[in-house]
């Protein structure tokens, strides 16, 4: 069987093509009867836009650990953590499934750890899609989304979305079970 279907690519990455990533992903989820959206937002902004477009559905907002840029500081402002629960959706803050403890290991050693392995090889295809396979996972840890269903997962390459794809997720510890079944939207200039 034979399917066709349209990608939207950005000549550029970031925040300029948030609105039309979060279009692209609202179609597509809604035509495939998607309910549940995971979507990274560093400051706000992105995680905010997600919910209100995506109102009544299961939408977990997944933020920087806290202490990425400076130790002991969310980057996630309480304002905007408000109005984004206040919209129904939730904020997952956790460690990073390529990072956390392995990153401290490049750091002291000066090597590479197999998980920064991954996330440089999903790079390949764009900063978002490294972002979308580990916060689909960091979702899944946490119970947010199920792990036997197709997910809208959403990213950037850094501030604002540009990246959009549908994901079958899979916990960390099971990440080669994830299944990335369609690319929805990605910058084609990296």
């Amino acid at each position: 069987m034979l399917t066709k279907k349209s990608i939207v690519y950005f000549s550029e990455p970031g925040e300029i093509n948030t609105d039309e990533t979060l279009k692209a992903a609202k179609e597509r989820a809604d035509e495939l009867g998607i309910r549940d959206i995971v979507v990274a937002s560093t400051r706000g902004p992105a995680g905010l836009k997600t919910v209100e477009m995506f109102k009544g559905h299961n939408v977990v907002v997944v933020t920087h650990v806290t202490g990425q840029k400076e130790p002991g500081v969310q980057e996630l402002s309480e304002e905007f953590a408000k109005k984004i629960e206040a919209g129904g959706g939730k904020i997952l803050t956790s460690g990073h499934a390529f990072s956390g403890v392995n990153r401290a290991i490049q750091k002291q050693f000066d090597t590479m750890y197999p998980a920064g392995i991954i996330a440089q090889t999903l790079r390949l295809f764009g900063q978002g899609m490294k972002v979308v396979v580990e916060i689909a996972a960091m979702a899944a840890d946490a119970g947010m989304i199920p792990a036997d269903k197709d997910v809208m997962v959403i990213a950037g390459s850094g501030k604002g979305s540009d990246t959009a794809v549908v994901i079958k997720p899979a916990n960390s510890h099971n990440l080669f079970d994830m299944v990335v079944k369609e690319i929805v939207a990605k910058p084609s200039k990296l």
